[in-house]
């Protein structure tokens, strides 16, 4: 056997042991010490079961419920199958191209029906997000189907609004990122605020 030969081995089988196994076992022990929502994956839970999780968008048609961005995910047949995670992902559809250009139209339309008389139409609401999963929508989105979603469950639309401020997060620090609103957490104070 060469003489270099079983050194490198045997570091190879050390170093895969501590940075394949013991490193990553560390980190998330750590994490979920200091962390445990976040390592939890952000679960919401509502009665004591999961309902969904704050970092993945889920699908809202009601009209009695905030609508979140249109996803660009598709199912294993290349169909569009909205919020899919195993296969996250953009349209990667550039702002020049006709696809994108019918898609917005389509989508925009469809508001417009939902939302007669309400222009303009927030570009969050007719645009998919680079991973297709993103939970937030704008606060302009959300005060967007204020009207749609007071009306459709028969409750006061400055009620409604005042949910929709409570319910925007605000950028950390005040200074990274915009204000958002999560989706999820909005529909599910709705239903709370009903005794649904």
């Amino acid at each position: 056997m060469h003489p270099q030969l079983r050194p490198a081995i045997v570091a190879f089988l050390v170093l895969t042991v501590l940075t394949g196994l013991g490193y990553p076992l560390l980190v998330a022990a750590l994490a979920w010490a200091a962390f445990p929502d976040q390592a939890g994956g952000s679960l919401l839970r509502k009665d004591g079961r999961v309902v969904g999780s704050l970092l993945v968008e889920q699908v809202f048609n009601d009209p009695g419920d905030f609508w979140g961005r249109p996803s660009a995910t598709a199912g294993a047949d290349g169909k569009p199958l909205p919020c899919n995670a195993a296969n996250s992902g953009g349209a990667n559809l550039c702002p020049g191209s006709p696809e994108l250009a019918r898609l917005v139209a389509e989508r925009a339309a469809a508001l417009r029906a939902a939302h007669p008389g309400q222009e303009p139409i927030p570009v969050d609401l007719v645009t998919a997000s680079g991973s297709g999963l993103d939970p937030h929508i704008s606060p302009a989105a959300a005060a967007y189907q204020v009207y749609r979603v007071a009306k459709a469950r028969g409750l006061d639309q400055a009620r409604v609004q005042a949910l929709v401020e409570q319910c925007t997060e605000r950028p950390q620090l005040r200074l990274l990122g915009e204000s958002r609103v999560n989706v999820l957490r909005l529909n599910l104070a709705l239903d709370s605020l009903q005794g649904r």
